[in-house]
């Protein structure tokens, strides 16, 4: 060990350097004794070196000593990281009226940090409401005083004081619920904020009277089965992207699994449910100035714009369809002959299917025992064409291509400005019967789901309206 002999205790820094020759090696401070790691080259050497580090001008009595100042360097013989997920820190403050910015500033002299609790989880979100703070975190929702604090006196009276504490108290909104770890589907209108908590399968809505699951009006089955569909492993969570449209007044929530089919889907407060599902995919949404945007792929696009098509998104049309059912005298067998509807041109019956029946009680295929005839059947119809699109001339020319105004219909004719047409019937024989298929009338069963949808020929893109749809039916003991 060498001795250093200095004049001026007060004119010289020591630093502990390490270093051999002319190569400068970089200590990582994984060691705690007086040999570290190797982190250029063999060559370089472990020993540990000390420096003096001169203040005064020349080193002379009493000269000028230059300003020790902050310096850039330290020394932690065992430095350790310390990741608090459940924990924030505020900086300095920033005033661009003096030029102060003191955000890069965390001075630990100061109490700078404020925890809630660990058990709920870690923080997901943090959002800013005048002088409140909402913090999400997994598995609950708090809230803190921000630039002021609460002070109650002996008798339980609250007043409101100024204060240095920048992050008060933390009191929890009831109910227990949390973000999951999407904070992505957040989103706010007013004073309403939404998301999703995927670990209790819920969809939430948090205002002045607390917190709501908005996902149990009518819709708990649905995103019980999907936003299960969201977990995966540490690298392939799926997303559920949530964003307020402002021109409809709806929540738009977008589920999203890493592996399967994407949905979205809106909520509005004026019905209290779930009136649309859409087609798009977005990456993110936003709105401004009654306007809403959607980003996909790192580009922007406006919904609702007048000069946009209708069903268009991000240059892909899609057909809008809406799923019903005909169920009257739901205890009766029945034979739907026709189905009409009023509303605009362009509509078609993609899909009209009967409940299943067999002759084994409900007939499912699992009681079947390998007999076609054993297994349960339903009637169904092939497609009912729109007006537009069944449409032909005397010479078999279709539409678009004819050359006569169009007199025969093979889906949709039109009366009256309503529109209607027969039931043909595409099913295969069931067990014991002996008419079926095209040879008979409608579709027989208790009940029938129906699907109609826009076609891909009429005024694509533009506004098409379904007021009512109904059938006609015969009362039957098939």
């Amino acid at each position: 060990m060498g001795v250093i002999e200095v004049k001026y205790f007060n004119s010289f820094i020591l630093r502990k350097t390490v270093g051999s020759d002319d190569i400068t090696p970089m200590w990582n401070g994984s060691r705690g004794d007086n040999t570290y790691p190797l982190t250029t080259s063999p060559a370089v050497s472990n020993t540990v070196n000390w420096a003096v580090e001169e203040s005064r001008i020349t080193g002379g009595y009493n000269n000028t000593q230059v300003e020790l100042g902050v310096k850039a360097y330290l020394v932690e013989d065992n430095p350790n990281s310390s990741i608090r997920v459940n924990s924030m820190i505020y900086s300095g403050i920033f005033n661009s009226r003096t030029g102060i910015n003191d955000t890069n500033v965390f001075s630990i002299g100061e109490d700078i940090t404020k925890s809630v609790d660990p058990s709920n989880g870690s923080i997901q979100k943090l959002y800013a409401e005048d002088t409140n703070l909402i913090i999400f975190q997994e598995n609950k929702v708090n809230q803190a005083l921000i630039d002021k604090d609460a002070i109650y006196s002996a008798e339980g009276g609250g007043t409101v004081t100024s204060s240095n504490l920048v992050i008060g108290d933390i009191r929890s909104v009831g109910g227990n619920y949390g973000i999951s770890r999407n904070p992505e589907s957040f989103a706010i209108y007013g004073f309403r904020k939404y998301f999703t908590d995927k670990d209790r399968n819920a969809v939430l809505r948090l205002s002045k009277d607390g917190l709501t699951e908005i996902s149990n009006y009518g819709m708990s089955d649905y995103f019980r089965d999907k936003l299960s569909t969201l977990d995966g492993d540490v690298f392939n969570t799926g997303k559920a992207v949530g964003a307020w449209d402002i021109h409809n007044k709806q929540y738009v929530l977008s589920l999203q699994p890493y592996s399967g089919n994407s949905e979205t889907l809106a909520f509005d407060d004026s019905v209290n449910g779930f009136p649309s599902f859409f087609s798009y995919e977005p990456d993110h949404g936003i709105s401004l100035k009654n306007n809403f945007y959607s980003l996909k792929n790192g580009v922007l696009y406006v919904h609702n714009s007048p000069q946009a098509k209708r069903g268009n998104f991000y240059g892909q049309q899609y057909n809008s369809n809406i799923t019903f059912v005909f169920n009257p005298k739901v205890s009766m067998s029945k034979v739907f002959k026709t189905i009409n509807y009023e509303g605009s041109n362009g509509w078609e019956v993609s899909s009209f299917k009967s409940d299943t029946t067999g002759t084994h009680g409900v007939g499912t295929p699992e009681e079947a025992i390998g007999d076609p005839f054993m297994q349960g059947t339903q009637d169904s119809t092939k497609v009912v064409y729109s007006y537009n699109q069944g449409s032909y001339d005397n010479f078999g020319n279709e539409y678009p291509a004819q050359l006569i105004p169009p007199i025969n219909h093979a889906g949709f004719t039109r009366k009256e400005n309503k529109y209607m047409a027969n039931l043909i019937n595409n099913s295969p024989a069931a067990a014991g019967e002996v008419v079926w298929g095209n040879a008979m009338t409608g579709i027989k069963g208790y009940f029938a789901t129906v699907t109609i949808s826009t076609d891909n020929v009429t005024d694509l893109g533009g506004m098409k309206e379904l007021f009512a749809v109904s059938s006609d039916y015969v009362e039957s003991s098939y």
